[in-house]
């Protein structure tokens, strides 16, 4: 008797562990499911800040680069603010545009070969580009007044700041050194 009465309780210890297995093999499998769906979620992400680094690199190596003006709208929304390194804006990609053309007038040869940092996080985007050129045409300075060439070349570290928003920027945030472009073309001190 006494023997069936062990038995009896061993028989109920196996058939409680067994239980606590299941509950325990379906708290595990809910918890690999989250950091499946996490994990899935940041590789979502990383992807397309890779998609959109790349689209900066095309941007600023062919198209800007290249004086692609119309291509830009593969990068940039129509309604893109655009932050310049004295502060001033602005608005919509047609007046971007007309904000780059002056560079390329004085420096017909300036381009941006290389990104040596590049990173992003959600919507927003960083890039340090090496912008390079020569100051080998006249410069205008308005009112028909133009400065004479140097035949300097410049090298500048800018930043580009992006905030993208359905495939596009739509903010735009440029940093660089003017004064330092200055100097190097033999204009500053």
């Amino acid at each position: 008797m006494k023997s069936k009465y062990l038995l009896l309780l061993l028989l109920i210890a196996i058939i409680s562990s067994c239980q606590q297995n299941t509950n325990s093999n379906n708290n595990l499998q809910q918890k690999v499911d989250s950091l499946q769906k996490v994990l899935q979620q940041y590789t979502d992400d990383a992807a397309l800040t890779q998609q959109r680094l790349q689209r900066f690199d095309t941007l600023d190596f062919d198209f800007y680069s290249h004086q692609q003006w119309d291509s830009l709208s593969v990068s940039h929304a129509q309604d893109i603010v655009v932050t310049y390194p004295d502060g001033s804006q602005t608005k919509g990609l047609p007046d971007h545009i007309k904000q780059l053309e002056p560079l390329f007038t004085f420096a017909p040869d300036t381009k941006i070969k290389e990104h040596p940092v590049r990173f992003g996080s959600g919507d927003w985007t960083c890039v340090i580009g090496v912008m390079t050129g020569t100051f080998s045409k006249p410069m205008p300075v308005g009112d028909g007044k133009t400065i004479a060439p140097t035949g300097k070349s410049f090298h500048l570290s800018m930043c580009t700041v992006g905030h993208w928003e359905h495939g596009k920027m739509k903010e735009e945030m440029l940093f660089w050194d003017n004064a330092s472009m200055m100097k190097q073309i033999g204009l500053g001190k």
